[in-house]
């Protein structure tokens, strides 16, 4: 008889201790909150790099073509411009400004125009006989976008046949997402600059 009540009381389920459901609690918590933790760091990372590749992705858009077109000119002139007008800077001057005019042939009718426009902040792009700009970079806050240099870097005041043009843009604002540059922000600044320099030289 003995035998028996003792197999069934070791058969019985036992109920957890007031202590060992303290320690289970706390575990399950801390468990939780490492993975809400690891899983909110995640969002904030996302939330950083994002707008890297948004600006990389417009950068790497806008260097590509203007770079292509350097490259194959025939000529080229620094100034300032527009979508109408476009003047070159004068001799003996340094030579940088807010618009780049490209040659593509001989034919000084048939012309490539990059210009940053003041109006609006943008480095925009157009050609000869057309009313209306492509959009090249968005939120450019300085004027002189292109110059003229030597093999040094040096900035050049006249217009040698052999110079590299250096382009930099510096930008307030990130496109896609929209993220504001500057201090207390994400970034305190972001610069974008190339050179570049023609395959054909007369």
């Amino acid at each position: 008889m003995k035998t028996s009540l003792l197999a069934s009381a070791a058969v019985r389920p036992r109920a957890f201790t007031l202590v060992e459901m303290l320690i289970t609690m706390v575990s399950v918590v801390m468990v939780i909150g490492a993975i809400m933790s690891a899983y909110m760091y995640g969002i904030r990372i996302t939330q950083f790099v994002n707008p890297k590749l948004g600006a990389s992705d417009e950068a790497r858009k806008a260097v590509s073509l203007l770079t292509d077109e350097i490259r194959s000119a025939r000529s080229l002139k620094i100034g300032s411009g527009s979508l109408t007008a476009f003047t070159e800077v004068s001799a003996f001057t340094a030579q940088e400004g807010s618009a780049l005019q490209l040659y593509p042939t001989l034919a000084t009718n048939s012309f490539i125009r990059y210009f940053w426009d003041s109006a609006d902040k943008k480095l925009k792009r157009t050609t000869n006989g057309m009313s209306t700009t492509l959009v090249i970079a968005n939120s450019v806050s300085n004027a002189l976008v292109f110059r003229a240099e030597d093999h040094k870097g040096a900035l050049m005041s006249n217009s040698f046949n052999n110079r590299v043009i250096a382009m930099e843009l510096n930008f307030y604002q990130i496109q896609y997402p929209i993220t504001p540059v500057g201090p207390g922000n994400y970034y305190d600044f972001y610069r974008l600059r190339a050179k570049i320099t023609r395959r054909t030289l007369l």
